[in-house]
């Protein structure tokens, strides 16, 4: 029964969608080689996957992140093609523990904030959960733009988090690609290692 009403379910999504789960599926396998054209994929899908979010959804606090992944795809062509030393490419480096526990310390701080204040004033639905994958969403991809080594761990916990979240909602396209997303980061971040 789950598995029909499922079909029934992706054969109703609509051309947004899709085109926001193609255009994502580019910018994630470019981003897991290293490859600075993952940007503009990346900039095209969420700014499609914004307007789902939005007006399908309900999902506000996503759909205000997938803006600012719009804004953070240039920041984040220009930070690969440049920001390394005398403006050549950036090389992949780690982050310290210190820098780790810090993150999650404001992280589950920003994470209570914006779900009481969304639950409390707005109609969005999921909020702790939305909040959760927006901040930490937020953090993985800053860590992306710096190519820190540790963002796919960070996107491994988002994603099976957003699995949860856009099945929920019936979003049942975007649940699977955050599955595809999850194995992605894991082979991302063993091709990064070697980086």
């Amino acid at each position: 029964m789950f598995f029909e009403d499922f079909l029934l379910e992706l054969a109703a999504l609509g051309a947004v969608d899709w085109a926001a789960t193609l255009t994502a599926l580019v910018y994630v396998v470019l981003a897991a080689r290293a490859n600075p054209w993952c940007w503009v994929w990346g900039m095209i899908s969420c700014a499609l996957w914004a307007y789902a979010s939005f007006f399908f959804y309900h999902l506000w606090l996503d759909a205000i992140l997938q803006l600012f992944y719009v804004a953070m795809a240039f920041v984040g062509w220009y930070r690969w093609q440049f920001g390394g030393a005398q403006q050549s490419a950036l090389p992949v480096t780690c982050l310290r523990l210190r820098q780790h526990l810090l993150i999650w310390l404001f992280g589950g701080l920003a994470t209570l904030v914006f779900g009481y204040f969304f639950s409390a004033y707005t109609p969005a639905a999921a909020t702790y959960a939305d909040a959760f994958t927006t901040v930490f969403s937020v953090v993985a991809t800053i860590m992306l733009i710096q190519k820190k080594l540790e963002n796919w761990l960070y996107w491994i916990v988002t994603d099976l988090t957003y699995v949860w979240l856009y099945g929920t909602r019936g979003a049942y396209l975007f649940a699977i690609l955050m599955v595809v997303y999850t194995v992605i980061a894991i082979v991302a971040y063993r091709r990064w290692q070697k980086l």
